[in-house]
Order: structure tokens, then sequence, then C-alpha cells
């Protein structure tokens, strides 16, 4: 029984995350809670060093968490065009993401807490990438068609849906940036090329 009970909270502990660190806590207060966080960019080399870090799962209900969702928010709508933002490219090595949503009326903005792509679909798109962390660049790239993502909100609520289109190449393109995956680094592989894309989607900044 006592087994039990130490799987049991081994097994809550993985799926909801660690608690912030001192660290973290600081960097998500400072200034005006209410305000955006400045986007992390390659050309630093201490900045670049989180964007290529891994990062961990967080605990929906945490008040940190709150705060840092919408921090990241408000970091996003101060860019200019940008339509993803991930929680590294703040600062924070936590899986949290940012999207606008192109495949809903009105375009809204969503965030993932500890998204998780569970499959892919074959088909694949390809089509121009930039990001928010890295000036002046631009490639084409290789995305999944369609998605089925895993994902909870600030209430602990796991969600699960098939997402398609532009709106799922955003969010791979964010969710690289959990596993430290910039597109700078990424090798295109040209055995995908083997594959007819079936559309060629907007520019991601």
């Amino acid at each position: 029984m006592k087994l039990i009970y130490i799987l049991l909270f081994s097994l809550s502990f993985l799926t909801f995350g660690q608690k912030f660190s001192k660290e973290e806590i600081s960097r998500i207060i400072q200034g005006d809670v209410n305000s955006s966080l400045p986007v992390f960019q390659t050309s630093d080399s201490l900045q670049h060093t989180v964007l290529l870090a891994k990062s961990t799962d967080v605990k929906p209900r945490n008040k940190y968490t709150k705060v840092l969702v919408n921090r990241m928010k408000r970091s996003l709508q101060g860019t200019d065009g940008g339509v993803g933002i991930a929680a590294p490219q703040v600062g924070i090595n936590r899986n949290i993401i940012w999207i606008q949503r192109f495949d809903r009326p009105e375009k809204p903005l969503q965030y993932f807490l500890n998204p998780k792509i569970i499959w892919r679909s074959e088909t694949l798109n390809l089509g121009p990438e930039g990001d928010l962390s890295i000036s002046d660049f631009r490639d084409q790239f290789y995305r999944n068609q369609v998605i089925q993502l895993e994902y909870f909100d600030l209430k602990g609520k796991k969600h699960t849906e098939i997402v398609e289109g532009f709106t799922a190449v955003i969010i791979q393109h964010e969710i690289d940036h959990l596993f430290g995956i910039l597109i700078t680094d990424k090798i295109k592989d040209q055995n995908l090329r083997k594959y007819q894309p079936v559309q060629v989607y907007q520019e991601i900044k």
C-alpha cells in the first residue's frame, strides 16, 4: 500500500511539474506584474543559453503560473506581428506557450500549459518561418499539416484537440522552443521532400 502511495505521488509530481525556483519567481514578478516581460534574443550569449535549454512542466494552479501566463500574453501583444511565444523566450524554461488561433473566428490568442503533441499527420506543409528571438532570419521549413494536442488550463483541466493548418504550424514552432530547438538549429531532412506539401502557409514572426 505504501508503495502505491509513493507511485501516485510521483505520478502527480511528474504530471503537474515542479514549483518555481526563487530565481524564476524573481523574474516572473520583477517590475510591474501587469506589464510584459522582455523577449530574449539569441544575439545575447546568456539569453541564447536559456533559449537552448529544455523546459519543464508547470503546476497549473500555482499563482506564479498565472502571473507568468498573463505577462507572456502582454509580451506577445507587444511584438510587431508576432503570432506565438514560448516561456523560454521570456527567460523562464517552463512548458507554456501562447499562440494566435487562425483556425477560430476573430483569430483569438490562447495559452497552453504543458502542451504535448501526441500525434502528427504524415502530410506536411512547407513555408517560411521567422522568430521573435532571432532577428533578420527567415527560412523554409516543413511542418505537419495536422496534429493532436494535449494541454492543461490554469484550473488544471486537461484538454485534447485536433489542430490543423497554420495554427498547427505555430504550435509546432512554439513547442520546439520548449525543447530548446531554434529554427536556426533545425536540420532539414531532405527525405521530407518526398511528401507533397498541400499548402504554403504564412510567415511566422
